[in-house]
């Protein structure tokens, strides 16, 4: 199996879009609406949006199933309060599971969390657990920056994030480590506060010793991992300088990065400085890059054929394509041998 680990529900129907216009309209009146219930968007609906979009690509690009979740961009925790985020990652975690249920062969969830800034993360546990036990998802995206490109949020090694760890572990799920949209005009979202992000929570995990207190626990960095492949000898050598142990004893048994990375040069850093054992398959298609490159006349979020093309032993591109994913996401794995694949 061909197994993306990194795709978003960019391609939702226009009226997720207007009914949140309406809810940021009137976060000073809420009793204004619009209620959840205002909210129509049918099966027939959901299936045009996919089948016309991820799917057709998938089905052209020869990938078999995407672990899906919320649009990134769209979470936007530092919109509103928690009630406001509470509401609208309950109706965006409903959508992905009902292309789940729609799509069981193509596509499986992955949750938002409904994060707000200043609020304890606890107050994120019940949305987890429903998306777990209720919707069959298999991991979860987590906002190491609620803020938007404040970075108000204490660093992921705070206790004050443990219950959402605690529960990670309690029901072996793993987490995308995924920012939002950037409010700060220094920061562009998609190439410059993402791939910011990505390369804060790599050091965040390097400075501390979360993997001591959870040893279990397993974060996807995305897009590649920022700038951590291409830096590997300074945080080597910065780990080195904090006696901390070798990145592959203190981080590498719990931090794994997808191939989110546009261009074949990028891809094959990745797969030359990490190890294949930490190196999952996604593209994010229909994501932050969607044209198609002059210098290869193919689609930028094409990531397969990076794969293809790199320097790997086909054992090497059966661990990216699929079995790294099985392990890292062990619900994901269940659910495949349920379906004797």
């Amino acid at each position: 199996m061909i197994i993306d680990c990194h795709g978003h529900y960019t391609t939702a129907p226009k009226a997720l879009e207007e009914w949140r216009n309406k809810q940021i309209a009137n976060l000073n009146t809420p009793e204004l609406g619009p209620k959840t219930a205002d909210l129509k968007i049918s099966d027939d609906e959901l299936r045009d949006s996919i089948e016309t979009n991820q799917l057709r690509l998938m089905k052209e690009r020869g990938s078999d199933l995407t672990i899906f979740s919320p649009r990134a961009s769209f979470m936007a925790h530092h919109i509103g309060d928690f009630n406001t985020s509470a509401t609208w990652a309950a109706i965006c975690n409903e959508l992905c599971a009902r292309v789940a249920q729609l799509f069981p062969d193509n596509f499986i969830g992955a949750a938002m969390l409904p994060q707000s800034p200043g609020v304890d993360p606890t107050t994120c546990i019940p949305e987890l657990e429903k998306c777990v036990k209720e919707y069959g998802m298999v991991g979860i995206n987590l906002n190491p920056d609620p803020s938007g490109g404040h970075w108000s949020a204490p660093p992921l090694s705070d206790c004050s994030w443990y219950p959402i760890y605690e529960k990670m572990v309690e029901h072996d799920i793993p987490a995308m480590i995924h920012v939002s949209t950037s409010c700060n005009a220094c920061f562009h979202t998609t190439g410059a506060h993402y791939l910011n992000a990505d390369t804060t929570a790599f050091m965040q995990c390097l400075t501390s010793d979360l993997f001591k207190d959870f040893p279990t626990l397993k974060f996807l960095i995305p897009h590649g991992g920022g700038a951590v492949p291409y830096h590997w000898g300074r945080f080597r050598g910065l780990a080195q300088e904090m006696k901390k142990p070798p990145l592959s004893e203190h981080l590498l048994n719990n931090i794994y990065f997808d191939t989110c990375v546009y261009h074949q040069p990028g891809i094959d850093l990745l797969t030359k400085v990490m190890p294949v054992k930490n190196v999952l398959f996604a593209s994010e298609m229909i994501g932050a890059v969607r044209g198609i490159d002059p210098e290869t006349g193919n689609y930028y979020d094409d990531t397969k054929r990076y794969i293809e093309a790199a320097d790997l032993s086909a054992d090497d591109r059966a661990d990216i394509f699929e079995r790294n994913a099985r392990r890292v996401f062990p619900r994901l794995d269940r659910v495949l041998k349920e379906k004797g694949l």
